[in-house]
Parts: structure tokens; C-alpha cells; sequence
């Protein structure tokens, strides 16, 4: 199908999902991509941990305090 063969509604349909979907892209770039199992359960693992390392404690880790 060619640009030139859709009526008005449908080109402005067509140009509103293309913003909408580069717009997802631009604030989420990682929309629809999925988890690895192994990932998932570190995190299930971790977040079921009562162990925290303070904020403070990761800054100086990384050096940004």
C-alpha cells in the first residue's frame, strides 16, 4: 500500500502510531524486551533478602560522593 492510496483519517492514524511508538522508544528503549530466568531470580532473591547496603555506602563505592 502507498502513502498516496490512504484516505486523510488513515494517514493521521499511521502518523500517530509511528510518534507514539518513537516516542516509547525515546523513554523506555528497553519496552518489550524480557528478563532473562537467571536475572529474575537474582532479583527475586535479592528483593526476598533482608541484607541492605545504605545509599551512602554504594555513592562512595562508585565514587560519586
Amino acid at each position: 500500500m502507498k502513502v498516496a492510496d490512504l484516505t486523510t483519517d488513515e494517514l493521521k492514524e499511521l502518523i500517530s502510531k509511528t510518534i507514539e511508538e518513537k516516542f516509547k522508544e525515546l523513554i523506555d528503549p528497553d519496552l518489550g524486551l524480557e528478563l532473562r530466568e537467571d536475572f529474575v531470580r537474582a532479583l527475586e532473591i535479592s528483593i526476598a533478602s533482608k541484607e541492605r547496603i545504605p545509599f551512602e555506602d554504594v555513592k562512595k563505592k562508585l565514587g560519586l560522593s
